[in-house]
């Protein structure tokens, strides 16, 4: 078992029911999924780097992400309809706590000037996203093969249904938000 999904069970839960005071445990917000994207408008240019992206999203998360491909067609960045444009992966289960374990504890630390998170970036239905600009701060990808620097995106996804309970969620799984 994910050693985050244990603490969630035998520590999160009873904590979160006493703080917003919820009876039954299956009454407090869990996290659903993770999903992590990166776009890489310069595949349109160049394929390679959309298949290095492939192959680092593929060693961060554990599992081979799927290629999105643009909707529309826009003239001024040269994009046509049906481009590969990017890859997303979505996690659930074992491998989201583990993968939340690793950004929580490995990931989010070795961030140039990293002073918290921003606690305002929740949608208003107890879902929290953040962008990273290099995948370099994940220890899996050596610093010396990664020929291309590429940001990302990840969306965490709660049965929250409002900021406040997203909140205490997340910042009792450990996510080090900043005090505001």
């Amino acid at each position: 078992m994910a050693r985050l999904l244990e603490y969630y069970r035998k520590e999160v839960v009873p904590s979160l029911k006493t703080k917003l005071g919820r009876e039954n445990p299956h009454a407090v917000p869990k996290l659903q999924k993770i999903v992590i994207s990166m776009g890489v408008g310069k595949a349109i240019q160049e394929r390679k780097r959309l298949e290095e992206a492939v192959q680092h999203l593929t060693m961060i998360s554990g599992q081979k992400p799927q290629i999105t491909r643009s909707r529309k067609a826009v003239s001024a960045f040269r994009l046509r309809e049906n481009m590969e444009i990017g890859c997303m992966v979505t996690l659930r289960g074992h491998r989201m706590y583990e993968f939340l374990d690793r950004l929580i504890s490995l990931a989010l630390p070795r961030v140039r000037d990293f002073r918290g998170l921003n606690p305002k970036a929740f949608d208003g239905a107890g879902n929290y996203s953040l962008g990273l600009n290099e995948q370099l701060v994940f220890p899996e990808i050596p610093g010396d093969k990664a020929a291309y620097v590429q940001g990302m995106n990840i969306c965490f996804v709660t049965s929250a249904t409002n900021n406040e309970d997203g909140k205490a969620l997340l910042t009792e799984l450990g996510l080090p938000l900043r005090k505001e």
